[in-house]
């Protein structure tokens, strides 16, 4: 069995600061997996990694197989067609490598429970 990489992509933004929260995420998923495999940001725009040169970095490290996580609230444009687009340019670069997309983390029932929680949390602060 080969190693499994995952890529959480955003968006990206000009202010630095706009990275820190997924940085946070990108090491609490990395602790939690393991040593299932290297985990990595990518961005759209504005912030570098790219996401083809985060899918390069890993294939280089040994991945075989690539989960691409769109850190997005929604499936907007950018997930419905910049992303496929992307994947499939990263996909023609490295045709042994099998990389999948997940949905917008938004979408999950589980990720809008949770900030259902948190908003609830906030009435008591």
């Amino acid at each position: 069995m080969g190693t499994h990489g995952m890529i959480l992509f955003g968006h990206g933004a000009r202010d630095a600061r706009w990275k820190e929260p997924f940085t946070r995420l990108a090491d609490k998923l990395a602790a939690t997996r393991g040593d299932t495999g290297p985990v990595s940001l990518a961005f759209l725009e504005l912030m570098a990694p790219s996401l083809p040169e985060a899918i390069a970095a890993q294939t280089a490290l040994g991945c075989d197989a690539i989960t691409v996580v769109p850190v997005f609230f929604g499936q907007g444009g950018h997930i419905r067609r910049d992303l496929p687009a992307l994947v499939a340019q990263c996909q023609a670069a490295h045709p042994g490598v099998q990389i999948a997309c997940a949905t917008a983390v938004g979408e999950d029932d589980g990720v809008l429970d949770a900030i259902v929680q948190y908003c609830l949390g906030q009435e008591h602060e």
